[in-house]
């Protein structure tokens, strides 16, 4: 049997995926040489695929379908179709598979090595009939055409795949292909490693023309090449100055378009002037470097040299991306070449520049930093495309790569900011060292926010300036993988490697990296590969470590003097054109030289990375503008807060969720606000006044402790949710609330980026638990605490760590309170002016952030509401409580949020404050203690001789407030109480600063003694029983050990409750046997005119109506659980009996279901004994 060759062509592209009538099956041979071949087996109306099949399938399965439709027209109606293809269906109609004898033949032909060229054109339709009846002697010889058009297609997609291996990366050609000659003289990169089992078919005849696949653009125009004129293509493009990874995209088109970048004829291609501003910018690059290295020769500046054309690669990206309607660029960069790209990109005076060498003064209070770390703002005109442009370069400590989530988080506050939700207007750019690129997670983190829905940026172009070298590691020693940027792979982003000394093939990968990002708006990697010059530093000796590296770097002119050779060979330029361009731009940094002479001084305010325009003018940074709002406005936030969606929604909430917004519903009612309350309270009236609010973390839509529920998921429908606090008023700003991946370094991060683009918003970070956020460390001391302090740069962000010692663990109970307050630069010595009117604020102003400890909705409403009413911006650390979200005493009323309300920074015992004589021990104490202490005074009686003061702010420290305790409380001894062990929480903290205060104090001879855990180098023990001594430990310190009389009221106290307990449920009883009474009786009537209908529907009506009498009967069945587990809470003999705890399931409605008393800490678990409801996992 012959074939038609036009229908062979065809055959080449068909899939092996599933079709209804063709199959295909591969499978492996020898033709002299080992390579691989094609044997297929077509047959019509088959009715089941093959079970094996070969996995390299060469096609995608449209053309399957294209096929069988097409075989389906000519069923029909043979003529519908094209000759050819009447010609192969009718010759392959009564073939469905091919003889024992014809496998042999096609064996034995296949042993030639020589190709079968093809035929110029088709043979008429009819020769291919008659042909098609003949015998099949014929057939090899097609199989064998077929078979090496097959293997010139898996050949070009060796190179497309793998091509990069072999590709000629390295300036310095210590690590470069390894290829050999063909059989034409010509030499090839491409290794066994590129084209593996194909490797020995290049050897053959390089004359034989091929068809070209639709995969690939290398021919353009042109449909047939040779194979000699495939493989040269193939190695210009793949195994050139650049090497191309994109076959692990999904996307067939995304792929397709990248090859039209690469692939197709005069890709790369750059007029005369173009090439002119390449080295115009090149001159600048280079020179800049060289005049440093003139004029500051023992100076620190972190060079660029060995990677210059890292420069025109931005601009070039700037330039394009402009056109494509770009207005803002935030950069992103370690401290190498930062210089250079603040002069050079963003065009900071040169002058401002050379001044940070000469050693100025700051007019300003701070700290200031190095020169490589400082960020800067410009608006400029782009003079190539005529358009003005913001560049901002962030701010960026020594931890490299730190840098990347803050930058992407300003970005997208950014992209809000302008209403850009597509990310047209602005660009990210993040500028990679190949060590730090591949070595510190940080960038993992940052590459897995791309794609996240409130995390995107909507594509990031990474320019990795690749040194092949870290501080003095080799890359052998540094990675595991072949490339620095193999991270980049998990979101299939394209990855350009090119040769820092090509520079056009460096300007094209920046011209493709750019439109890439317009068009698809994913992430991009240009991975330029260069060397540097120098050592780490200018001051450093790299030949103690890499003495074969740096002979031969000592050998290799600048990429600038080697592309102004090249250009001049071409004509381009001339020697003097060069020798002007070199002089001009000499001349400009000599008089920026010159005029920083100048100057005297400096201001940090002119590098500041976030300068928030008309904010500051005009305005009272001292005044504090109120935080309450009306009751009117509380009831309407708590009215919407606590309903479900409106009915035309037709939205299908969980029972659960409807039953705790009833709870809700009833708090508003009695006017009482919980802890979700009252953080509804303060985002409902800051989105109100148009403040723009956004909650982060994980888990911060339920709430790790399931107490939050602002986003109620819908059911039955997948993707379908509904946030009540986005639908309160018609005109107010903007709430995100979402779920963050499981990052607190990045997330945290990203927020703090978010959180400086405007003062008008509050972003809240929060923890899952506070003790998780020491993986984020590196960003709270080196952004977060100092930020303002090194870069005048201010931010309002609000962190919620969740801490308290519950018993759950050394990494589920403490938040750190004692790094935080450690990290707090007020002054432990110094005792501020408190009669300075403004002292409340001047004190907040002065500090670096704000660190609290609440123990009221209320002081949670106001402390958020402060972050925006004060006139400048603070971040604030707050350790949000666990089992106090749903403690009955942790409650405000209402007007503890009303216009007459105010932040406190202490909360006083009004109680004792009425006979402060009777005290006889005053305690100060922060957080959820301060309820354990409370319940344990109650417990003890000594409600009128122990003063609890609740420290709400920690810092700055309220001196005046503490001041005015000691003064009240004058024969009291003072006692600083806390949770933690001695060596954490506040004590090392408040502990010099009462003493600063007690000093203050006239005739004051007492000091502050110490009450809690003893020192531990762990937060927190694993151990319940440990964990009850310690505490019953602390309480005995204070209280002392429980009379007789004390056990006996408890005892009292605890039969009372349970007698209740057991009221309440017989009358809950008796209330569901009445209705379901009722309920029930309606049918049970006679039939007559009104009866219910006979057959299935009659049986349905008993059922439907007793339907809610089952579910009341069920609640009451769960109710009586209380009682039943009256013998387990039987006290033990060294403690007084406690209330009986409540049952699972009143846990599970809301965990707000008031008592009459607070639940402490229980003793030890007996065996049978219901887990501790003071721990929030056995509520879960």
């Amino acid at each position: 049997m012959t074939l038609n060759r036009s229908c062979v062509e065809r055959l080449i592209l068909i899939s092996t995926q599933r079709s209804g009538f063709i199959m295909m099956l591969f499978r492996e041979y020898t033709f002299g040489v080992r390579r691989r071949g094609l044997r297929i087996l077509t047959r019509l109306n088959a009715k089941q695929l093959p079970e094996k099949r070969e996995p390299d399938a060469l096609a995608n399965g449209t053309n399957a379908v294209f096929v069988e439709r097409l075989y389906s027209q000519w069923s029909q109606n043979p003529k519908s179709v094209e000759e050819s293809w009447d010609a192969y269906f009718s010759g392959k109609r009564n073939t469905s598979s091919v003889t024992v004898d014809n496998k042999k033949s096609f064996k034995a032909a296949g042993s030639s090595t020589a190709l079968a060229a093809p035929k110029p054109s088709a043979p008429p339709a009819r020769e291919v009939a008659s042909a098609a009846a003949a015998a099949p002697a014929s057939a090899p010889a097609d199989f064998r055409y077929i078979d090496d058009h097959l293997v010139v297609q898996a050949i070009i997609r060796a190179y497309q795949s793998r091509g990069h291996l072999a590709a000629d990366l390295d300036p310095l050609g210590i690590v470069g292909p390894t290829g050999g000659s063909s059989v034409d003289g010509a030499r090839r990169n491409a290794t066994q490693a590129v084209l593996r089992q194909h490797y020995s078919y290049v050897f053959n005849d390089l004359n034989t023309s091929f068809k070209l696949p639709s995969s690939t653009k290398i021919g353009g125009t042109e449909q047939f090449l040779t194979l000699k004129e495939i493989l040269d293509r193939l190695e210009r493009i793949y195994c050139g100055h650049m090497g191309l990874e994109y076959m692990q995209i999904l996307s067939f088109n995304k792929c397709d378009w990248i090859r039209e970048q690469f692939e197709l004829p005069n890709a790369v291609n750059f007029s005369a002037d173009e090439k002119k501003l390449i080295l115009e910018r090149l001159t600048r690059s280079t020179g800049f470097e060289n005049f440093l290295a003139k004029k500051f020769t023992s100076e620190k500046r972190f060079g660029l040299e060995g990677c210059d054309i890292m420069i025109p690669v931005m601009k070039e990206i700037i330039d394009r991306s402009t056109n494509e309607g770009v207005e803002s660029f935030f950069i992103g960069m370690a401290h190498r070449g930062r210089l250079n790209v603040l002069a050079n990109v963003c065009r900071k005076p040169i002058p401002e520049l050379l001044a940070q060498f000469h050693g100025l003064k700051a007019r300003e209070s701070g700290s200031g930093d190095v020169k490589y770390h400082l960020g800067v703002f410009s608006e400029r005109l782009n003079r190539k495309t005529n358009r003005n442009v913001r560049i901002t370069v962030v701010a960026n400590p020594s931890h490299l790569e730190h840098v990347n989530p803050v930058m992407l988080g300003k970005a997208r506050a950014e992209m809000y900011l302008r209403g850009d939700y597509q990310g047209n207007k602005v660009l990210p750019i993040l500028i990679h060292g190949d060590a730090s690129f591949c070595g510190q997670g940080i960038v993992f983190e940052s590459i897995h926010l791309s794609d996240l829905p409130a995390y995107t940026t909507f594509g990031t172009i990474h320019i990795v300036v690749n040194n092949q070298v870290g501080f003095t590691t080799d890359p052998r020693f540094s990675r595991s993988s072949r490339y620095c940027t193999d991270v980049a792979r998990v979101v299939n982003a394209p990855i350009l490697h090119v040769n820092a000394d090509d520079p056009e093939a460096c300007i094209h990968c920046a011209r493709v990296a750019a439109a890439w990002r317009a068009k698809y708006k994913k992430d991009v990697v240009i991975d330029i590969v260069g060397y540097r010059r120098n050592g780490h530093n200018e001051a450093d000796e790299p030949m103690f470590t890499q003495p074969l590296m740096y002979q031969r770097i000592r050998k290799v002119k600048p990429v600038m003097v080697q592309y102004a050779e090249k250009l001049i060979r071409e004509g381009i330029i001339t020697d003097a054109d060069y020798k002007e361009m070199q002089t001009k731009y000499e001349k400009i940094c000599n008089d920026g030289f010159e005029e920083s002479k100048k100057m005297k001084s400096f201001s940090y305010s002119a590098w500041i990375d976030s300068p928030w325009s008309g904010y500051f003018e005009g305005r009272d940074r001292l005044k504090m503008c109120p935080t309450g709002v009306s009751v009117k406005t509380l009831e309407h936030i708590g009215n919407v807060y606590s309903s479900p969606p409106p009915s035309e929604h037709k939205f299908e909430v969980h029972k659960g969720i409807l039953r705790i917004l009833g709870l809700r519903k009833k708090m508003v009612e009695a006017k009482i606000a919980d802890w979700s309350l009252g953080e509804a309270f303060a985002i409902g009236s800051l989105l109100k006044d148009g403040v723009h609010v956004r909650v982060s973390g994980q888990d911060v839509e339920r709430g790790t402790f399931s107490h939050r529920h602002h986003v109620l998921h819908h059911q039955t429908q997948d993707k379908t949710w509904y946030n009540s606090l986005q639908h309160l008023y018609p005109d107010q700003a903007p709430y995100h609330i979402c779920n963050s991946s499981l990052s607190e370094n990045a997330v945290l991060a990203f927020d703090h980026g978010y959180s400086m683009a405007s003062p008008n918003s509050v972003v809240i970070w929060e923890a899952q638990f506070g003790d998780f956020v020491n993986t984020a460390q590196a960003v709270i001391d080196t952004f977060i605490a100092s930020g303002e302090t090194k870069w005048v740069r201010q931010s309002g962000m609000v962190m919620f760590l969740p801490h308290s010692m519950e018993g759950m663990g050394p990494e589920h109970s403490s938040g750190r309170i004692e790094r935080f307050l450690q990290l707090s630069d007020d002054d432990q010595d110094v005792f501020p002016d408190t009669n300075d009117s403004d002292f409340v604020a001047r004190q907040i102003m002065n500090v670096n952030w704000i660190v609290t400890n609440l123990t009221t909705p209320a002081n949670l409403f106001h402390a958020l509401r402060r972050q925006v009413a004060m006139g400048f911006r603070k971040p604030l650390i707050n350790f949000s409580p666990k089992s106090v979200l749903r403690h009955p005493l942790a409650r405000s009323p209402f007007k503890d949020f009303n216009e007459c309300s105010e932040f406190n920074r202490i909360i006083i015992d009004e109680k004792c404050e009425r006979n402060p004589d009777c005290v006889k021990k005053l305690v100060f104490c922060s957080g959820k203690v301060y309820y354990d202490l409370f319940k344990e005074r109650e417990d003890h009686e000594q409600a009128e001789s122990v003063a609890l003061v609740r420290v709400e702010q920690l810092s700055p420290f309220p001196y005046d407030l503490i001041l005015k305790q000691f003064q009240v409380y004058k024969n009291a001894e003072i006692l600083w109480a806390q949770e933690e062990h001695k060596n954490q929480g506040g004590w090392s903290y408040v502990q010099p600063r009462f003493e600063t205060a007690l000093i203050k104090c006239e005739n004051e001879t007492r000091c502050i003694s110490y009450h809690g855990r003893q020192p531990n180098s762990s937060p927190s023990t694993g151990n319940k029983v440990q964990h009850y001594n310690e505490y019953k430990a602390l309480i005995t310190s204070i209280f002392g050990e429980l009379t007789e009389d004390n056990k006996k009221r408890m005892e009292r106290i605890v039969k009372e409750q349970q007698q209740k307990a057991k009221s309440e449920t017989a009358a809950s009883m008796a209330s569901t046997k009445t209705t379901k009474g009722k309920e029930a009786a309606p049918a049970a009537a006679p039939a007559g005119k009104d009866a219910a209908p006979a057959g299935k529907d009659a049986a349905a009506a008993p059922k439907a109506a007793a339907a809610p009498a089952k579910k009341e009967a069920k609640k009451a069945a769960r109710k009586p659980v209380q009682s039943k587990r009256k013998p387990n809470m039987k006290p033990k003999k060294q403690r007084a009996p406690t209330p009986a705890p409540k049952s699972k399931s009143e846990d599970n409605i809301q965990g707000g279901i008031m008592t009459k008393r607070a639940a402490g800490p229980m003793p030890p678990p007996e065996p049978k004994k219901e887990a501790d409801d003071s721990d929030p996992k056995s509520k879960k």
